[in-house]
């Protein structure tokens, strides 16, 4: 359930706050931090939560930085790339780079972790971030060559975020488990004690190496704790507790800023929400969403400029298109669909059902929006059945069954490129519900060529097709609320990574 922060429980923080004698994180030099999921595993191999991204890439490197204001890659454990043909990648690793167990890091490194998380035995939670590699060989101290499977222009992206580097002979010897309870990496922060899903503490990484493109960590210590409440981080923000909160629902998050206390920063995210239609007949080919008209008619059905407007707020926009605008080969180029529910009762009679008809509709967050949603599609005539799940038990349904219609969100691992969501969803893998075999042939052609242009002109092919079909109902991108002392300087980025690492204090 929602929680809200009313008059009276604002109040009573703001009394607390009056009571409480401060523990300011400047002091003792701790950023005092909220996760509101629990992270059980850090290991980033073998958790898919954004709490875990955030961790990876404040614990362990990869071989290259993308930065996230220019969108350029820059050299981190690699000082020099290039290919050396469209499946074959050269890089020079960085030398003088110490683990936080005081282990070198070398091309060995390299080698065992790409072919350790690119075997699928191993079971990596996330296999699209490490499928495309197929080994890694060692030509040297500091040199290794990546051998891809296909063609895989987006490398430099993946290679930039979800693989970081572990040391060999540790992980060898600990494994996931192990590295879980006990984690080493080369980034700027180590790990010192771990209580899993609930208490992570961290220290600044005095060994760092001096030209890491992150930059070097300034705040000595980062205490994170896992409070779900909303209301709860709150009161330790006012009582001194903590120092920073994030993802603070938009009412919330006016309440906190109107009592001009703390710093509110708002910032749009990559993660977008949409309605996925059974458009193949997963669930029966008597299923009302196997009909285009059909799924016309529910992308006419929903004010999506109202959603954004009286309930996300912030930086959120409409999205026309199954891709988040920033990622590369995203269009905005692609049929849209206005609100307009007397064109959607039209369609649905058109189709057959000048009465409508009813349909399980599933989610497994954000209940208030989709209940919005569920209140635009009974205005036309579409009764909907809510059935509210966890996440894993609704992707595995899916997987397994399939689902007439969900409200889903995507945030594709802050890859910033179309082929971490559109492919992701459309090459009749088993949470694709359109099966299109020319969607999947575009998409196989972008995802593999290495010219820009042709990788453009084919996402822009397989995005037109999908809003021409309806597969999807395109909504809205997400935004995050952050909260912080005015002691604390951070500035919030679209791919809703905060690097601790380039926080500091006034």
């Amino acid at each position: 359930m929602k929680t809200v922060l009313t008059g009276a429980s604002l109040f009573a923080l703001t009394m607390l706050a009056a009571a409480t004698p401060a523990l300011a994180g400047k002091s003792d030099d701790t950023l005092n931090i909220a996760f509101t999921k629990e992270l059980e595993n850090i290991d980033g191999y073998f958790n898919s939560a954004r709490e875990g991204v955030i961790m990876q890439r404040t614990v362990w490197d990869s071989l290259l930085y993308r930065d996230p204001e220019t969108g350029e890659y820059k050299g981190n454990l690699a000082t020099d790339w290039k290919w050396v043909d469209d499946v074959t990648l050269d890089f020079t690793l960085r030398q003088g780079v110490k683990f936080h167990n005081g282990a070198d890091f070398t091309a060995d490194d390299v080698v065992y972790t790409v072919n350790w998380v690119a075997d699928p035995s191993h079971g990596v939670k996330t296999q699209r971030n490490v499928n495309w590699m197929k080994s890694a060989e060692k030509l040297g101290p500091y040199k290794v060559r990546l051998h891809l499977k296909a063609p895989f222009p987006a490398a430099f992206e993946y290679l930039s975020g979800p693989v970081p580097i572990y040391p060999h002979k540790y992980y060898a010897e600990v494994g996931p488990s192990g590295m879980g309870q006990h984690p080493v990496g080369t980034g700027p922060y180590k790990v010192v004690s771990v209580d899993p899903g609930k208490h992570f503490v961290l220290e600044k990484f005095d060994g760092y190496f001096k030209d890491s493109p992150k930059g070097q960590p300034k705040i000595g210590h980062l205490d994170i704790r896992t409070i779900p409440d909303v209301n709860t981080q709150a009161a330790e923000l006012f009582s001194g507790g903590l120092d920073w909160i994030w993802q603070v629902p938009a009412d919330q998050a006016e309440s906190l800023k109107a009592l001009d206390q703390f710093t509110v920063a708002n910032e749009s995210t990559m993660r977008i929400g949409y309605l996925d239609m059974d458009a193949a007949g997963q669930t029966g080919k008597d299923n009302p969403m196997t009909k285009l008209k059909v799924r016309q008619a529910i992308n006419y059905a929903i004010d999506r400029e109202a959603l954004v407007k009286v309930m996300l707020k912030g930086k959120s926009k409409v999205v026309n298109a199954a891709c988040f605008p920033s990622q590369f080969g995203c269009t905005d180029d692609v049929t849209k669909y206005p609100y307009d529910p007397a064109k959607a009762k039209e369609l649905l009679a058109e189709a057959g059902y000048p009465d409508g008809f009813s349909v399980d509709f599933y989610a497994y967050r954000d209940r208030e929006y989709a209940e919005a949603i569920m209140g635009y599609l009974n205005a036309v005539g579409i009764n909907t059945n809510f059935k509210f799940l966890q996440y894993s038990a609704l992707r595995e349904l899916r997987m397994s069954q399939g689902v007439p219609m969900s409200f889903q969100t995507w945030g594709s691992y802050s890859i910033n490129d179309v082929s971490a969501i559109t492919s992701e969803f459309f090459k009749l893998g088993s949470l694709d519900s359109a099966h299109d075999e020319q969607v999947k042939e575009w998409l196989d052609t972008a995802d593999s060529s290495i010219d820009p242009e042709k990788r453009k002109e084919y996402y822009k092919k397989a995005l037109q097709r999908i809003a021409d079909e309806a597969y999807w109902a395109p909504l809205f991108s997400y935004n995050s609320n952050y909260v912080f002392t005015r002691d604390l300087e951070f500035t919030p980025t679209t791919d809703a990574i905060p690097r601790f690492f380039q926080m500091s204090w006034k």
